[in-house]
């Protein structure tokens, strides 16, 4: 029987991996990382106890902190907007998992992401988005071919939640009626900018002024860590239209914003992941998302030295957030990506 390790959360998506698995003739045997949280612990085992699977326990809170933690918080400080699962999958989850197979000689690692995998015709595994509405191929595209290779992906096939939560009550798991986990595991109540504050000490930002393109005083913020690029909402200043961030200025402690939401033609990225090795030896047309949404722009992309990448879209695209991901499609498969670094109008 071929053996498999699962990331077993505990929550819907994992539980029905672990009994599609073990339909499939997989032994499986589950590994949940912990980050701290008693609950998840506490429902990972009751899953684990009824799918009828041995589950072991990951210590993750060192990694996380030094991997993601850190560059979350640091990115924030610097004015940008990391995500937190892009920095956490290959440093991180993938790592703890596939290193556990490789410790009980199992070939293969399983999670419940909804997206897909499958061989290319030039001979690497390739990543492709799911059918699901909620596909998380954008959240994987740094995930190297090591990796890949090494991975199955369940649900990577299902229509999304609502065929996940009708299998799970068709095989009679009790994880079909618990509630989707919609924060960051490390920020377990949402509130970023609270948890930047604590880690951050004495160089959390302070508050400072909300200034126009003309450097004209709007008002005053409550530190840069509260905003982001393209942010509408809980700015907290009245005024005749919509405002929206378009700038955040670290180094002069100022938040720039418009009446007109920012938007670039032209984004650089930094640290270029080629998920597909057999793209960008010259410049190639791409679907690129820029945020974690169904929206894809068609855009050019360019390979650059030193890891960058210049992306030209065909037309100007809303809110491009630096620190956040710019992922390349072709058709659904996964080419590429980095993290968005400068605009260009």
């Amino acid at each position: 029987m071929k053996r498999i390790v699962l990331g077993l959360s505990g929550g819907v998506d994992s539980a029905l991996c672990a009994r599609l698995l073990a339909q499939e003739g997989w032994d499986v045997r589950g590994l949940y990382l912990d980050t701290g949280s008693f609950a998840g612990l506490t429902d990972a085992r009751r899953a684990a106890a009824e799918l009828r699977i041995p589950l072991e326990i990951a210590d993750i809170r060192q990694a996380l902190f030094q991997q993601v933690v850190q560059p979350f918080v640091e990115g924030y400080l610097q004015g940008v907007t990391p995500i937190p699962c892009v920095l956490c999958n290959p440093a991180v989850k993938f790592r703890f998992l596939l290193d556990y197979a490789d410790r009980i000689g199992a070939a293969y690692a399983a999670t419940g992401h909804y997206a897909r995998l499958r061989q290319t015709e030039a001979g690497y595994v390739g990543l492709f988005a799911s059918p699901a509405f909620n596909d998380q191929s954008y959240m994987l595209y740094r995930l190297s071919q090591s990796q890949l290779n090494r991975l199955v992906f369940p649900l990577g096939k299902l229509a999304g939640k609502d065929d996940t939560r009708a299998l799970a009550r068709r095989y009679g798991l009790s994880a079909a009626h618990k509630p989707d986990s919609m924060e960051i595991c490390f920020v377990p109540d949402g509130d970023y900018a609270r948890f930047i504050g604590e880690q951050a000490g004495p160089r959390t930002p302070p508050p400072g002024d909300f200034v126009d393109q003309a450097g004209n005083v709007l008002g005053r913020h409550l530190g840069i860590h509260h905003y982001t690029a393209g942010q509408r909402r809980g700015l907290g200043i009245s005024a005749a239209s919509r405002l929206f961030v378009r700038e955040i200025d670290p180094v002069h402690n100022r938040v720039v914003l418009s009446d007109q939401w920012p938007q670039a033609s032209t984004v650089f990225v930094h640290s270029l992941c080629r998920t597909a090795p057999d793209y960008g030896d010259s410049p190639f047309e791409a679907e690129v998302k820029i945020r974690h949404s169904r929206r894809r722009d068609p855009a050019l992309v360019c390979y650059l030295p030193g890891g960058r990448a210049k992306i030209e879209f065909s037309r100007p695209v809303r809110a491009p957030s630096p620190g956040q991901s710019a992922v390349f499609y072709r058709g659904d498969q996964v080419v590429g990506g980095g993290y968005i670094e400068k605009l260009l109008e």
